[in-house]
């Protein structure tokens, strides 16, 4: 049977999985980490790629590969292929002012959020494009091209040099600001807005199957996608499945058929892997909120969440809402965390850590209900991601969210995403090929709105509302 590769190119790390085309299984993976930071020089990102292919038996007898990769990443290439500086990082917040003026010069945010089906914050490609017209205006002068993470690696898989060989998919163009995952093409007005009135080259936006070249050892090469979008594929999310992240951000997505129109700028129109829409809404704190609580109560993730589980919903009055890092979602870039309804009898750490778990949760809670306010229909929950393996992020779940959560084995959905990709780019079937996503345990629990409702009032002061 021939094997294919997927790749997840990842804030933290490169991992590389090998895997039967046919069936999903994976016969080898490694991973090699990524330096810390919010920008970075992406031969970084080539080299723990070319170690975690080394390491996992190399790609000689692979017949295809696929890409999936951090979102919003802006790498901007010369003429001759070079990098013209770091590439900007989803998570880099520099850009939150020029975010706000792009919105504004394009004529509100009603107008982006009908045109790209995305309103410009600090995370957005077109918003950093901004930040480097006006901050490094000669770096802007020499970007030839502009593309994304997942874009440049499969470029240097391909061993090109030629800019008009870069490809990307709809998944991933959708979070740049000037693509449009509604009417599926570029807004190139949007992109000069956004580099006062330069139009560098941008990827060729490939179908979900299409073959972006092939490598050097002869594979397929997959179009890749976003690393959303490769892990709800990795998942087999179907019309009706939310997906929700917990990684180093959070992230709800939904997959769908409509395209969302928030102009609050809350849940984004990005796209699936697969042709269909995904609504996403990602916040800036994910599961460090968890571990910056246990390093502050000076216990290990087991007493964290025995803690937890031991205080009762509600957490005695205490209400965490978890701005750590600034916010996204909603878009406060300069916020900080607070802690609400302290007193003398409840400031415990039993206390402390079941308000830092509802407080993540409830933030999840609120991008859900954000989806659901665009007609998005979400019939199943599923928890993915580092903060899923949190027993008591498990148990409390489906009381805050209000619904029965499936809890997936932990596996690298990013990656396994990108390599049932590669197969179907293998296939060429009307469909992705079938795989399981592995066993999956329901968790259910008595709701509890209370929990909900004072998170919501404690993020109205927190908001100054």
């Amino acid at each position: 049977m021939p094997l294919v590769a997927g790749i997840d190119s990842s804030t933290q790390s490169s991992k590389v999985v090998i895997c039967d085309a046919d069936s999903g299984e994976v016969k080898r993976s490694a991973s090699s980490p990524h330096p810390d930071g919010t920008e970075v020089d992406p031969e970084l990102w080539w080299s723990a790629l070319q170690a975690s292919i080394t390491a996992a038996g190399g790609f000689d007898d692979v017949a295809a590969v696929s890409v999936g990769a951090q979102q919003h990443g802006m790498v901007c290439l010369a003429a001759d292929g070079t990098v013209v500086r770091n590439v900007l990082l989803w998570n880099d917040t520099r850009s939150s002012e020029a975010a706000a003026e792009l919105v504004t010069d394009m004529g509100g945010a009603d107008v982006w959020a009908d045109r790209v089906g995305v309103v410009p914050v600090a995370a957005i490609t077109a918003a950093k494009l901004r930040w480097l017209v006006d901050h490094e205006p000669a770096h802007a002068d020499a970007t030839a091209a502009v593309c994304l993470p997942h874009d440049w690696l499969t470029w240097r898989l391909r061993g090109s040099h030629d800019l008009g060989d870069l490809r990307t998919d709809r998944s991933d163009a959708s979070g740049t600001g000037y693509f449009s995952a509604a009417s599926d093409c570029y807004q190139f007005d949007v992109l000069e807005t956004a580099m006062r009135g330069r139009r560098p080259a941008v990827p060729e936006v490939l179908g979900p199957r299409d073959s972006a070249g092939q490598t050097s050892t002869g594979a397929e090469l997959g179009p890749g996608a976003g690393d959303n979008a490769a892990a709800a594929l990795g998942l087999g999310a179907q019309p009706g499945d939310c997906v929700v992240s917990l990684g180093t951000s959070g992230v709800v997505s939904a997959v769908g058929e409509t395209a969302p129109r928030d102009p609050e700028g809350i849940v984004a129109g990005f796209a699936d892997a697969t042709g269909r829409q995904l609504p996403l809404v990602c916040t800036l704190n994910g599961a460090p909120v968890l571990a910056a609580a246990a390093a502050m109560l000076g216990v290990d993730f087991d007493e964290f969440d025995r803690l937890a589980l031991s205080s009762a919903p509600g957490a005695d009055g205490l209400t965490l809402v978890p701005y750590f890092d600034g916010e996204r979602s909603p878009n406060l870039p300069g916020a900080a965390g607070a802690m609400h309804g302290i007193t003398t009898r409840n400031l415990l750490s039993a206390n402390i850590a079941r308000a830092a778990v509802e407080g993540l949760l409830c933030s999840m809670a609120y991008c859900i209900d954000k989806i659901v306010a665009q007609g998005v229909e979400v019939r199943r929950i599923i928890l993915v991601g580092g903060g899923a393996r949190s027993e008591a992020v498990r148990r409390l779940a489906p009381a805050i969210w209000g619904a029965p959560v499936h809890v997936p084995t932990p596996a690298e959905y990013v990656a396994l995403g990108a390599a049932r990709q590669a197969a179907w780019t293998l296939s060429q079937q009307d469909s992705p090929p079938t795989w399981s996503a592995g066993e999956s345990s329901t968790y259910t629990a008595d709701p509890t709105p209370q929990v909900f409702d004072r998170y919501l009032a404690a993020q109205r002061l927190t908001l100054g509302q």
